[in-house]
């Protein structure tokens, strides 16, 4: 037995854990997700094998603003394509708002509740 930790998921608070766990999904063609009992957490495995995404409900949920000091953004994924045009359009399609286009090698957006995400050509 190691003493030495491995990634599990990386977990994001959410007003609707099934409901973003379904933007995810789509956004990254995984398998359906697992929803505790009471709805409250939901989690993505990753089908490679690696570190899943899981999603909890919070209550008084508040999105992380980009760029803000006020109210900072504190983590997002980086999912990493090889056609960044097409990328781009399919998670505009799946729901996705733009936030950054300025960098020539990957974009911000912000997943349904505000949370953002760069999409890397890198």
């Amino acid at each position: 037995m190691s003493a030495v930790p491995t990634l599990g998921v990386v977990a994001l608070d959410c007003p609707d854990p099934v409901a973003l766990a379904g933007f995810y999904r789509a956004v990254l063609e995984w398998d359906a997700p697992e929803v505790a009992e009471d709805g409250h957490w939901v989690t993505l495995a990753n089908p490679a094998g690696g570190a899943g995404i899981a999603f909890q409900r919070v209550p008084d949920y508040r999105p992380p603003a980009w760029p803000s000091a006020e109210n900072p953004q504190q983590l997002h994924l980086d999912l990493n394509v090889t056609d960044l045009e097409a990328a781009h359009e399919r998670v505009l399609g799946l729901g996705a708002k733009l936030l950054d286009d300025a960098p020539e090698t990957f974009r911000v957006y912000a997943d349904p509740v505000g949370h953002p995400f760069c999409l890397c050509a890198c």
